[in-house]
């Protein structure tokens, strides 16, 4: 038998076997509930609600039309990813392509990456379902503590509800994508059918810079048409989050990768349609971004008071089942590398339970972190903080980028797998010029100093762990568990 017979006839738990470990995870997600693992994550109604007003304050509304090129960026990062998730499918996603294919030192920097960004994306995206959906829907009035504790809240039956089963998490999240892709369905159709008959519409308004009509600075680097990318680049990440599940979905290697690709297709599409019908149906510009809530706001001034109370309730679950999973992503990413034994406290964060069969210390740990951040830091401390995890993404994403050109030529097809066949050169390079441009548009604002600078502190923070690491159990960096039947070196040129 060849090398590549090998590799084409290993089944997915051989996966498992072949890191190092026996499979611990149970294999339950199927094909739709893997896709909405990743569409959750990306959640583009939810995106859209939260970052739309930076877009009408910074570039006016016809700042969406950035959109499309985030969607096809993202797009083309995605494929790479697939190109990764269709050969190796373990818990840990780029932390486990580059251990496996760089070295475990390289794949140690990615997961600890990984685990900030979801981290603080968790703690990010509860605090605006408490701040900016729950606390408008049940009439309560702005109030930043309450909006704390109202997190805490949300996060703690969140970790209970993953540490419960896996297959919850599936139907939770299965729910959670169908109501959003209700929500922007219904919109869509129904502002589309409002406008139609009440004249209420305004096409001007794809054209129109609105309050930043008269912005100096608005083609300057840095400026506000440069600024408005943010929605896009904030909205369509998290696409990866169905690799870091992969041992517990079925068939992964067709469906994960599938499930990355379809997840950034459908919410690019979705989302930049619901973009301009959003944007048609507003009636006074100044009055809607000066609004803390424009989409809200919008759809009270087309529907009234009842269809903006669906809406929230609406998104306050879309929200929630997307918290869930980045919290199950999370948890699984320091399960992937406490396994290795390259996380603090290793022995603990590596146990699964035998009866839920989900990693509870790591998802535990998920929640104490999101705590620590509500607690502790005050308001001016946790925004830039947030700001700061939205580099995170594009760190990664050309970091794996980057390591794909690097080991391409290292990686056996798998029969039936995702492929790009010819294109995956072009492809990958496009999505590096893209990530670089993404890079650049993210840390030129000069108000995002601090969060770059919160950025290399987390990176020297884990420095200080990795030094221990390397001075004292040198081993666990030198060596990896035994390469998995899904990466085989390409043959030797013969003369």
């Amino acid at each position: 038998m060849t090398a590549e017979d090998v590799a084409n006839s290993a089944a997915p738990d051989d996966e498992g076997t072949n890191s190092g470990s026996e499979p611990e995870l149970k294999r339950t997600l199927g094909g739709f509930q893997i896709f909405a693992v990743s569409f959750a994550f990306i959640s583009v109604a939810v995106g859209i609600f939260a970052t739309y007003d930076d877009v009408l304050r910074n570039s006016g509304p016809v700042g969406i039309w950035l959109w499309i090129f985030a969607a096809v960026g993202q797009a083309l990062v995605a494929l790479v990813v697939a190109q990764f998730a269709a050969r190796i499918a373990l818990s840990g996603s780029s932390y486990q392509w580059a251990s496996r294919l760089a070295n475990p030192k390289i794949g140690w920097l990615f997961g600890w990456l990984t685990f900030w960004y979801l981290a603080i994306a968790v703690v990010a995206l509860d605090n605006a379902l408490a701040s900016q959906a729950f606390m408008p829907l049940v009439g309560m009035a702005e109030n930043e503590d309450t909006a704390r504790i109202l997190t805490v809240v949300i996060l703690i039956v969140q970790s209970i509800l993953v540490i419960a089963s896996t297959k919850l998490l599936g139907m939770i999240t299965s729910s959670a994508v169908g109501i959003e892709l209700a929500i922007i369905v219904v919109l869509v159709l129904g502002l589309a059918v409002v406008m139609a008959f009440t004249g209420s519409g305004d096409l001007s308004n794809l054209t129109s810079r609105g309050v930043t009509a008269d912005s100096p600075n608005y083609f300057a680097i840095g400026g506000g048409l440069m600024a408005g990318m943010i929605i896009g680049l904030t909205t369509l990440v998290g696409f990866d989050s169905a690799a870091n599940l992969a041992e517990e979905a079925k068939d992964p290697f067709k469906s994960v990768p599938r499930a990355i690709v379809a997840s950034v297709v459908a919410a690019g599409a979705l989302g930049f349609l619901f973009l301009i019908v959003l944007t048609i149906a507003i009636k006074d510009i100044p009055g809607v971004t000066s609004s803390g809530s424009p989409v809200a706001e919008i759809i009270r001034s087309q529907f009234g008071v009842v269809a903006e109370r669906f809406l929230l309730a609406a998104l306050a679950f879309a929200m929630f089942g997307a918290g869930m999973v980045i919290i199950a992503a999370c948890a699984r990413q320091v399960f992937a590398m406490a396994r290795d034994k390259r996380f603090p406290a290793h022995e603990l964060m590596k146990k699964v339970n035998p009866k839920t069969r989900t990693p509870v210390p790591a998802t535990l740990l998920i929640l104490a972190v999101g705590v620590v951040l509500m607690v502790g830091l005050p308001g001016e401390a946790l925004i830039p903080l947030i700001v700061g995890s939205t580099i995170l993404p594009a760190l990664i994403y050309t970091g794996i980028v980057i390591l794909y050109l690097a080991v391409r030529k290292r990686l056996e097809h798998k029969e039936g797998g995702f492929s790009l066949g010819r294109f995956e050169m072009p492809v990958a390079v496009a999505a590096l010029i893209w990530e670089a441009l993404v890079l650049f548009v993210l840390v030129t604002p000069g108000g995002n100093t601090i969060p770059v600078l919160i950025v290399v502190a987390l990176i020297l923070a884990g420095g200080v762990y990795f030094g221990y690491m390397y001075f004292f159990h040198r081993e666990t960096l030198d060596t990896e568990p035994a390469m998995d039947d899904a990466v085989v070196p390409a043959p030797k040129a013969t003369s």
